[in-house]
Parts: C-alpha cells; sequence; structure tokens
C-alpha cells in the first residue's frame, strides 16, 4: 500500500492545515497516515503539557477515527522505518521555527534523504511565517508597532480548505498513552472551536477595556489551543472577518494580541541565541542576585509557591500552581517582582513558567519575560517598576482575583484585599507578612540599573 505521510507535532488538527491537504493531494488515492512522534526530549519539558498534549493527541485520534499511527523512536529512526512499511516518498510537516525544531528537522531531513525520502514542509504555526515580514532594507523588525503594521499589510491566505481524505493507522503503530483524567481544560480541535466561538458570542464586547482585568476572567484563553495546534491563527483572523468584526476596536485589540505572539516568534527566528540569553546587551553588566544563596534562594520559593504577601503576586503564583495558566496582565506583574523586587535574572523565572504553563511557548513566554526585565526587543524600561499593591488595586479594584485564589483573605472586603497589612485581622487566616519592602527593593533595582549603565 502507497500512502502519503503527514507528521504532526504543534498542529493538532485537520482544518486549516496546509500540510496536511497537501498530504492529501500528492496521494495517489488521498490515503494518508497521520503520524506523531512522542519525544522524550519534549514530554519531559514540563508533565503538566506532557499531559494535556497526550489529551490532544487522544482527541486527534478520535477526529481520525482511531488511525492516529504513534511512534515512539527517534523521529530519524521512525520515520524513515515508516515510510519504508508505507512505501511513501514524501514526509509532509508544517515548518518548524523553534531552535530545537529548527535543528531536529534538519536531522530528520537528512535521515529521510539517506532513505530516498523527501520532507516537505508547508504552512506554520503562524497566520505569516517567521522571518517573512522583514523592513524596507531587508532586515528583521526590532520594535512591535512597525511590525504590526508591516504584519497586517503583509496579509494572510484565506484558511486552507480540509482534506476529504482516508486516514489509515500503519501496522507499526505504538500505544498512545492514556492522558491523565484531571485536565483543567478540554482538548481537541472541537473544544478549540467551542472555546473560540464562545468567546466571540459572550466575550469579545469590551475586550479592548477589560482584558487588563484578571478578576473579571473574560480573555480568550485560545494560547492554549494555540500552543498545540487544535485551531490556526488564520482561521480565528477569517472569523473576524467573516462576523464583520474587522476593524471593531475590541477586535482589533484581539488582533493586536495575536501580532504579538507573531512578532515573538519572528524574533526567535533571527535570534535564536536569544531564547535563554538577553536579546539586547544594553544590560550587561547588571548584576543580579545568586538564586543559589539561601536567602535568595528562600526568597524564590516564596515566589514559586505565592507567599510573598504581596496579594497579586501570590494569586498569580497560585493560579499558574493549580491551572497551569495564569492571566497576562498578572504575568507580568509576578515576572517584575521576580526581576525587580528580588533582583532575579529572568531565566529563572521563564523556566518556572514553561515547567507549569499549558500554552508554554518558548517565544513569547522567554521575549514576554525579557519584555519585563528591559533586555528585550521592545522591551518595558528598567526602570519601570510595577508596584504590586497599585497594579492589583487598579487591575483587581474589588479584589475579587485575589480573594479568589488567596482564601487567607477572604474575609477582606473590597480592595482592602491587596493591603491586609492596614487591617487588623489581615493575617488572622495565616497569610504570611510581605517578605521584603517594595520600595526599598525598588530603589535597589534602580541603583543596580545606574551602576548597570556606568
Amino acid at each position: 500500500m502507497t500512502a502519503s505521510v503527514a507528521w504532526l507535532r504543534r498542529d493538532l488538527r485537520l482544518a486549516d492545515h496546509p500540510a496536511l491537504l497537501t498530504a492529501a493531494q500528492e496521494s495517489p488515492d488521498e490515503t494518508v497516515c497521520v503520524a506523531v512522534v512522542l519525544d522524550p526530549a519534549l514530554l519531559q519539558q514540563s508533565d503538566r503539557r506532557a499531559s494535556r498534549y497526550l489529551a490532544s493527541l487522544a482527541a486527534l485520534d478520535a477526529e481520525l477515527g482511531g488511525a492516529l499511527t504513534v511512534l515512539h523512536d527517534p523521529p530519524e529512526v521512525a520515520l524513515p522505518r515508516l515510510c519504508a512499511e508505507l512505501g511513501a516518498t514524501t514526509v509532509h510537516i508544517s515548518r518548524e521555527t523553534t531552535p530545537y525544531g529548527r535543528a531536529r528537522d534538519a536531522r530528520v531531513g537528512k535521515s529521510l534523504a539517506q532513505a530516498g525520502v523527501s520532507l516537505r514542509a508547508a504552512g506554520t504555526p503562524y497566520a505569516i511565517g517567521p522571518g517573512s515580514v522583514l523592513t524596507g532594507g531587508g532586515t528583521a523588525y526590532k520594535v512591535f508597532t512597525p511590525f504590526s503594521r508591516a504584519w497586517r499589510e503583509f496579509g494572510w491566505p484565506r484558511p486552507a480548505p480540509t482534506p476529504q481524505a482516508r486516514f489509515i493507522r500503519a501496522d507499526s503503530s505504538g500505544a498512545l498513552p492514556a492522558p491523565p483524567d484531571d485536565a483543567t481544560y478540554e482538548a481537541g480541535e472541537r473544544a478549540a472551536r467551542r472555546r473560540w466561538t464562545e468567546f466571540l458570542d459572550n466575550d469579545l464586547a469590551g475586550y479592548a477595556t477589560d482584558r487588563d482585568r484578571p478578576d473579571l476572567d473574560t480573555t480568550s484563553r485560545m494560547s492554549i489551543p494555540l500552543k498545540y495546534g487544535e485551531i490556526h491563527p488564520r482561521t480565528m483572523l477569517a472569523d473576524l472577518v467573516d462576523r464583520g468584526l474587522w476593524g471593531d476596536a475590541d477586535a482589533d485589540k484581539l488582533v493586536t494580541e495575536l501580532c504579538w505572539r507573531e512578532f515573538y516568534a519572528d524574533v526567535l527566528w533571527h535570534r535564536p541565541d536569544s531564547a535563554w540569553s538577553d536579546w539586547s546587551t544594553a544590560l550587561s553588566d547588571m548584576t543580579y542576585a545568586d538564586p543559589t544563596h539561601p536567602e535568595v534562594a528562600a526568597d524564590i520559593e516564596a515566589w514559586r509557591a505565592g507567599r510573598t504577601g504581596f496579594p497579586i503576586v501570590d494569586a498569580g503564583m497560585r493560579q499558574l500552581a493549580h491551572e497551569g495558566w495564569m492571566h497576562n496582565r498578572v504575568r507580568m506583574i509576578t515576572a517584575s517582582f521576580l526581576v525587580k523586587d528580588l533582583h532575579v535574572w529572568w531565566p529563572v523565572g521563564a523556566r518556572h513558567f514553561l515547567e507549569h504553563l499549558l500554552d508554554g511557548d518558548i517565544a513569547s513566554n522567554n521575549h514576554g519575560w525579557q519584555w519585563v526585565a528591559g533586555t528585550g526587543t521592545d522591551a518595558s524600561p528598567y526602570f519601570r517598576v510595577f508596584n504590586p499593591v497599585s497594579q492589583g488595586r487598579r487591575h483587581d479594584p474589588q479584589g475579587e482575583y485575589v480573594r479568589r485564589w488567596v482564601p487567607e483573605l477572604a474575609h477582606l472586603r473590597g480592595a482592602a484585599a491587596h493591603e491586609p497589612w492596614k487591617a487588623a485581622d489581615g493575617y488572622a487566616h495565616g497569610y504570611p507578612e510581605r517578605i521584603l519592602d517594595h520600595a526599598e527593593a525598588r530603589l535597589e533595582a534602580l541603583a543596580r540599573y545606574e551602576a548597570a549603565r556606568g
């Protein structure tokens, strides 16, 4: 039997899938073997994300009628063997853009070529493939706003049609591990489309003004389906057009947020070294606290556990630990606290986020951390130090988000939840006192900044 092979990675869907469509079109009778490789290098990065990935694979297998082919050996070994079994001469993939993915695909492509099989890429996980949007001089954009304008002007095609293919499971397929039955979020393409539709119907109106309010919980939360490719951003953009929402203020703000995801992917494409090192060298002389020092390590652990004594910070870190997700505004607040109140270099926090975030994406996560740390492209100035109390009062004005995640403060009404030290019974239920004085920490951060500037 001859069949095309489609190797899926972070594109676990059937609709709007150029690589899958190409695989079906190039198969003699539109017979496609959809394969996944359980790569230990990726599965071991985060137990939480591995569980979510397995849940997404289970949903995909159901959509395929149980025809998903599961490979357990390294891809450079498993894929040539699969092609030999099926008589396939091409493996179809979505183009990978991360440093790890690019290196892996180069390695697999070489192995396949030795077996007389080609590796063909079509499409990416983005509306516009990273590296495509360039300045007039042919260079990468370094600032978001001009990138955003050029990105919109560049444009993107309509969603690719869903292939009418016959899907087969290879005889050599291994078993798909059962995902844990404790998923916080539904997985799979259908769940992603349902979540997206619910957001458009119920929560898009007011998004431009409410998106910074963690207490309202009205953001799309589409970052998780996008992470696993259960929906393509081009599908989301097309839906906004089809609903007549293009140009609407709320929809436009959502498009801008999608563009940030594309911008950071583009930054990483051009500067793969910026995954774990500062994109900018402006603060290369900055001195940071030693995370191995016992006192610093204790403070970092208090941050991770949500026991810093600053309610909005602790609420965010506890939400992360419980849900594997955190509101974006609170991500900025908690990141600022680690970098500028505890004076810890951003990779320490980035690694913790990637360990727990279901939507953990190295481009968005690590460049978002660098934005806070003042070392990334288009970064927030280092001297902009978030005050966790004023940030909490501004974005959670009645303390609802804090009380939701910090039950020790449930007895404090309204904005009082942000300043338990001002209430006579603020610490009556076991909430910890502040591990530092923010005003003093801010002055220390600014002193380190001035010293780094020379």
